[in-house]
């Protein structure tokens, strides 16, 4: 059975909105280096599973960063795509003193850390970030995270 929904990190939450928008933007934008539009199928392929997309405030933050170091004007649809993709999530807030309280804040960082508080079975984390994912999967078990690595074209079955 499928999780009910899955929190996207960061990184691949760049993937998912540049993709989005326009596949071809894939290639061009340099915080995508690395990824490909197999990616974006694949990662589309899990996220079609489940009933919605889960944020974090700090997640969105990262991503809208992340989104914005491209030239407009493709810089601007970007963000408007984020817009969109903010607007059909879901968002789940916990305070940064409680971010900050957890254990793997020193080594993964306030926004790693809000996935940590939020992450369940029934709501994983799916990240390419091994650190995270194994944070994850020690503090959650193994169902809070999706190692995106596995699903990456040529990865195999996961």
């Amino acid at each position: 059975m499928p999780p009910r929904g899955y929190f996207i990190d960061a990184n691949l939450l760049v993937l998912f909105v540049a993709g989005r928008e326009d596949p071809a933007l894939i290639a061009r934008h340099r915080r995508l280096a690395g990824y490909a539009i197999d990616d974006y199928v694949s990662l589309l392929q899990l996220v079609d599973q489940v009933d919605q997309v889960l944020v974090t405030p700090n997640t969105l933050t990262e991503t809208s960063n992340l989104l914005s170091q491209h030239r407009e004007p493709e810089r601007s649809r970007l963000l408007q795509r984020l817009r969109s993709v903010i607007q059909d999530s879901r968002e789940i807030t916990v305070a940064s003193a409680v971010e900050a309280d957890n254990s793997a804040f020193e080594r993964l960082g306030l926004a790693d850390a809000a996935l940590l508080e939020v992450a369940t079975a029934d709501t994983p984390v799916i990240t390419m970030d091994f650190n995270l994912y194994w944070h994850l999967a020690v503090a959650k078990g193994a169902d809070a995270a999706v190692n995106f690595t596995a699903y990456r074209p040529g990865a195999g079955t996961p």
